[in-house]
């Protein structure tokens, strides 16, 4: 029986590789200079930290930061922004980068492919959603049903089974 998983994943290796250019054009940057501006990336909480001297030079490093995750590739629609908050002489602001699909989301999944009439179940597992059918042009149809919602989070369709 034909199936596949729908899931919410960002390449962490390409996000690490957008922060350090993003910190490369920073220091290069003349309204940066003598300031202790940059990017962090906290791996085990999924978080870009930004500090910076002012709220204005946090503006202008996340439209840098967004400038270079799209240019790697990665889905602008899983970052969360925080607000800023200040630390004596530093502001600092987070990024949260949202992974997986949390119970809420994958109902919400299970209720529209339902709501569809398509031939298909849907079954949550884990941070994932199986969806299974007896043809691959149902399967097909799953697919384009997601894409055409407007959903709050990037999907991805992997691990496609004939």
């Amino acid at each position: 029986m034909p199936s596949f998983d729908v899931v919410s994943e960002v390449d962490l290796h390409e996000v690490n590789n957008a922060i350090d250019q993003a910190n490369r054009e920073v220091g290069t940057r003349f309204d940066f200079k003598g300031s202790n501006a940059r990017f962090e990336l906290k791996e085990k909480e999924s978080v870009i930290m930004m500090h910076a001297e002012s709220t204005f030079q946090l503006q202008q490093m996340t439209s840098i930061l967004h400038n270079k995750l799209s240019k790697r590739g990665v889905d602008l629609a899983c970052l969360k922004t925080e607000n800023s908050a200040t630390q004596g002489k530093e502001v600092h602001q987070a990024i949260n980068l949202q992974q997986g699909l949390d119970t809420a989301f994958s109902k919400k999944l299970v209720k529209l492919t339902k709501e569809s009439k398509l031939k298909v179940q849907a079954a949550i597992q884990g941070e994932k959603v199986r969806i299974t059918g007896k043809k691959r042009d149902d399967l097909q149809q799953a697919i384009a049903l997601f894409r055409e919602t407007d959903l709050e989070l990037p999907l991805q369709y992997e691990n496609f089974r004939d």
